[in-house]
């Protein structure tokens, strides 16, 4: 088994007009995809949101306001899974909640140093 990080994409449009209610259809989807993995036993960690603000630091260790909103998308999250491949993770992903919002998953392999 490898390790695989699933980072979350979205379109950077700013604050969310849906109503209470689509939101806890929404987080109870996420919550049944993460539960899903998890009894495959491939749930390393669930990750969490991320907040749109934070630094980026840069060549010459300069540090800049950012990540900027302007960009076409922005990373929402992250979770963590163990799967047999890239092509297994890749598959496992398909089920995210997030696609169904015309957001991606980025799947990338852990690697070891």
């Amino acid at each position: 088994m490898k390790d695989f990080l699933l980072i979350f994409r979205s379109s950077a449009t700013g604050p969310s007009t849906a109503s209470p209610e689509e939101m806890q259809a929404s987080m109870q989807r996420w919550m049944d995809w993460i539960g899903g993995i998890a009894a495959q036993n491939k749930l390393i960690d669930r990750g969490n949101r991320l907040n749109a603000g934070g630094k980026v630091v840069g060549a010459g260790q300069v540090i800049t306001d950012g990540p900027y909103m302007e960009l076409k998308e922005a990373v929402g999250g992250y979770t963590l899974i163990r799967a047999e491949s890239l092509e297994e993770a890749a598959e496992m992903s398909k089920g995210c909640p997030i696609l169904l919002v015309g957001g991606n998953v980025e799947v990338r392999e852990i690697g070891t140093m």
